[in-house]
């Protein structure tokens, strides 16, 4: 196409082509309807590389919209042949200019934009990349949504965002994190899209009911002022975790691209549910952990762990009671320190059993502790790996020392019953012959006083005679009665009674002893009590007073009322008892005796003999002072 040569009120056809001669861009020159007036040789050969003619090339651009006066526009440009091409369309007054745009710039165009879009996929995945980092060191829950807060600020700057972390099972808010202004009443439900939902594959049942989840349409805005926003449900192995809810508040000025601001919240979304769910189990393991490791610590039962090295692993409190050792003492050593030297070979063959995968159960085994020695009983089982291999040996058991010392008591107290069936029997059998040495020396007694002084010499042996044999009558009388079994049901009794009757008892304790009794009694009035078991008391307390002094010591007995009391005090003048000892004295089978001497059963029946009349039992001692024990007894209205 060729133009006019003259343009009205414009520069000559001459001088146009010469400047589109030097313009090496293609470009024409049109009105404001678009209709060329002058064009360059470059805008002829613009068309003829795409196909088409300039009249086609015109024909094309006529439908475009003319800019403003003094703008400019760029306008892609559909040809017939096909295809298509970008012109700039520059106004100045009556006159447009209209310049093609050649592929290599185009193409520079379409690579700034793939480079920043490929700047920002960078940056992206850089930020994804440290967020996974930072999340996989979080301890705790908190520390990991801290994590997820400082990952949304860097990947959606000036945005306002809520993270929300949901216990699995009910729904509950387990922790809550908002950079914003939430609105009232905002934190709960956790509203759920349900396009968002069916994509992420979340069924009905695993959607925590109750009212805490919702799913709807659409989800509403949490933050005051926002003007949209986009959220991603946190999903992992088919369990929802919470969800990130982003919005755009009013004072941001550009929107983000809202598809690839919810592209990026999804991928990060899924990224943080999984750290979620690992964190989740972390803590419900540790939880499960410190609770076993607990119930192991405090359980009732011995419980003793030894490894395949024979260190001990696993040493609870209740052991630790047992033997007096700290777990501090003995976690690490090797177990047979924990026995004595002769049960080192039992304890060998038991540990090589179990290591063998051989349970034994109701093995006893004697303990090493801090003041002696300990007797348990233990069922043990191998410890096992994941992969079923045996890695040591778990012994579970109880304390049987008090149950071997009683099994001993017993038959000790059997043999003490038949002694004192045979010793009333003794009595009994002597009781007959020695009623008649009495009875035959009575008749001699008086015989020889008859005789006057002839038979003086005879009288005084007579005598001795009759007091012994009236002793030794007296004695199997009260022995026989002491032994007797003792009726249940009180009675009136004077205590000083019942005091002289227990003295007399001890007779030849006393004697034999080499100490004296002193009395001392008050006024008292006549108690409520079963006399054979208030005997029995104060035998034992006297009993125990005379052995524990050197001869010449003393015994004293002293009465007095105090209120409605009757208070007996049984002091002795003997070495005394230390006070580790004195806190003890009352516990069955516990005696500072030795072997042979005593059953450690006596304080405590006496105590429960008191306590059973109503009264109290204490003792008070001094070391190298003696020592007193205190009856109190109630005195009746």
């Amino acid at each position: 196409m060729t133009s006019d040569s003259r343009v009205p009120g414009g520069p000559s056809a001459e001088a146009f082509r010469a400047f589109f001669e030097a313009v090496e861009l293609p470009a024409a020159l049109c009105d404001l309807g678009l209709r060329p007036r002058a064009l360059n040789a470059a805008f002829a050969r613009f068309c003829f590389e795409h196909g088409a003619t300039v009249e086609q090339m015109m024909e094309s651009v006529a439908g475009a919209r003319v800019p403003e006066d003094g703008a400019s526009c760029v306008v892609d440009v559909a040809l017939p042949p096909g295809g298509v091409v970008v012109v700039e369309l520059v106004r100045r007054g009556e006159w447009v200019s209209l310049v093609g745009r050649r592929e290599s710039e185009l193409m520079r165009g379409q690579l700034v934009v793939v480079e920043q879009a490929l700047l920002e996929q960078a940056r992206t995945e850089g930020v994804l990349l440290d967020l996974g980092r930072s999340v996989a060191e979080a301890g705790s829950e908190e520390e990991l949504v801290a994590a997820v807060a400082r990952g949304v600020k860097e990947l959606f700057p000036g945005r306002t965002f809520c993270i929300r972390i949901i216990d699995a099972r009910t729904g509950g808010l387990t922790s809550l994190y908002a950079e914003g202004r939430l609105k009232e009443g905002s934190r709960e439900p956790l509203v759920l899209k349900r396009s968002a939902v069916e994509k992420m594959h979340l069924s009905q049942e695993s959607i925590p009911a109750g009212g805490r989840v919702v799913v709807g349409a659409r989800v509403p805005l949490l933050f005051e002022g926002s003007t949209g926003g986009v959220s991603a449900p946190l999903v992992a192995s088919g369990q929802l975790y919470g969800a990130i809810n982003l919005e755009y508040p009013a004072t941001l000025k550009e929107e983000g691209d809202l598809l690839q601001d919810e592209r990026v919240l999804v991928q990060l979304a899924n990224q943080v549910a999984v750290a979620v769910k690992n964190a989740k189990l972390i803590d419900e393991l540790t939880f499960v952990r410190k609770y076993l490791e607990e119930l192991l610590e405090k359980a009732n039962a011995l419980i003793l762990v030894a490894n395949r090295d024979k260190k001990v692993v696993v040493f609870n409190q209740a052991v630790s009671r047992l033997t007096g050792f700290s777990k501090e003492e003995v976690l690490g050593k090797d177990v047979f320190t924990l026995v004595p030297e002769d049960e080192h070979l039992r304890l060998a063959s038991l540990m090589a059993a179990v290591l063998r995968g051989e349970s034994v159960p109701n093995f006893e085994l004697r303990l090493r502790t801090k003041t002696g020695e300990a007797r348990a009983s233990f069922a043990t089982s191998s410890t096992l790996t994941s992969q079923g291999e045996v890695e040591g040996v778990m012994a579970i058991g109880q304390d049987v020392t008090v149950v071997a010392q009683l099994e001993q008591r017993v038959i000790q107290a059997e043999k003490l019953a038949s002694m004192g069936q045979l010793a009333a029997s003794v009595a009994h059998e002597i009781n007959n012959p020695m009623t008649a040495v009495v009875a035959y020396a009575e008749s001699l007694l008086q015989r020889a006083m008859m005789m006057g002084s002839s038979g003086a010499s005879d009288t005084d042996k007579l005598k001795k005679i009759m007091e012994s044999g009236q002793r030794i009558l007296r004695f199997t009388r009260d022995l026989t009665s002491y032994a007797r079994p003792a009726k249940d049901k009180p009675e009136r009794v004077q205590l000083h009674t019942v005091l002289d009757r227990a003295v007399g008892y001890c007779e030849h304790v006393v004697t034999q002893s080499k100490v004296k009794v002193e009395r001392d009694y008050g006024e008292l009035p006549l108690l409520s009590a079963v006399p054979a078991n208030l005997e029995q008391v104060f035998v034992n307390l006297i009993t125990n007073a005379c052995h524990a002094m050197q001869p010449g010591g003393k015994v004293s007995l002293r009465t007095r009322q105090e209120g409605r009391e009757a208070v007996v005090c049984v002091k002795d003048t003997g070495s005394g008892i230390s006070p580790e000892n004195l806190s003890r004295i009352f516990e069955p089978f516990y005696t500072t005796k030795t072997e042979g001497k005593g059953t450690g059963l006596g304080l405590s029946i006496v105590q429960r003999i008191v306590e059973k009349h109503g009264g109290k039992l204490s003792v008070e001692s001094e070391l190298g002072q003696g020592t007193t024990f205190t009856v109190r007894l109630p005195i009746p209205d």
